[in-house]
């Protein structure tokens, strides 16, 4: 896994790390204690998350997570999500991988398959269509997958004291749906997905998350 990372690393200058998984895992503490590990290494990195990342996407994030009395259809929850992801790739992640920077991504295409796909039923050849389109060949070189069932997942959640947006409003059916389609993806792309249990205690996650970016860094 770590030799075909370098050498898209090579391949791409930098280095796009993507962190998944569904509601309540954990990704924000994971992302605060990678930025804090890669500080002390000394690397030039970003940190960034989707959908946002840049004004106008963090515009289109707003607009998607915002709650409303109509209901936003499936296509258009979609096209929403691609067209943050289209302004991300163009103004963040591509000048970044061109500057040679470590990008750690707080969620990615990944997330539209297990969200807008398992969980909202979307066909995969849409999504798999858009991605072809938006993306081109970009790729994360690696992605970190922090696994818990939805239901600890949803427990956690609401110890989070800030107010739940539409998508964490779904029914815990959804979740389970998208963590299904997270762990599918995984298995068929074994080179770029590491798989974190997130019911392990913090300390032994992090040591996993610490030992994932070691061997990256070598």
């Amino acid at each position: 896994m770590v030799a075909s990372i370098k050498q898209n690393k090579q391949k791409n200058k930098g280095l796009f790390i993507t962190i998944e998984g569904i509601e309540g895992v954990g990704k924000s503490t994971a992302i605060g204690f990678l930025q804090a590990y890669l500080q002390e290494k000394g690397k030039s990195f970003l940190v960034t998350r989707e959908p946002g990342g840049t004004e106008i996407a963090e515009a289109i994030r707003k607009l998607l997570l915002a709650h409303y009395n109509e209901t936003m259809t499936q296509e258009a929850e979609l096209l929403l999500m691609f067209a943050s992801r289209a302004q991300h790739i163009a103004q963040v992640i591509k000048p970044a991988l061109k500057d040679n920077k470590l990008i750690l991504c707080d969620r990615f295409t990944d997330a539209s398959f297990a969200y807008q796909g398992a969980g909202r039923g979307m066909p995969e050849a849409f999504i798999a269509a858009l991605e072809k389109w938006v993306q081109g060949d970009l790729k994360p070189n690696l992605t970190i997958l922090l696994d818990a069932p939805a239901k600890l997942g949803a427990q956690r959640a609401k110890h989070r004291g800030v107010s739940a947006d539409r998508i964490e409003l779904e029914q815990i059916q959804f979740f389970e749906r998208a963590r299904g389609c997270y762990l599918v993806r995984a298995k068929a792309e074994p080179d770029r997905f590491q798989v974190i249990d997130a019911t392990q205690s913090l300390v032994q996650v992090k040591t996993k998350l610490t030992e994932i970016i070691d061997s990256l860094l070598q």
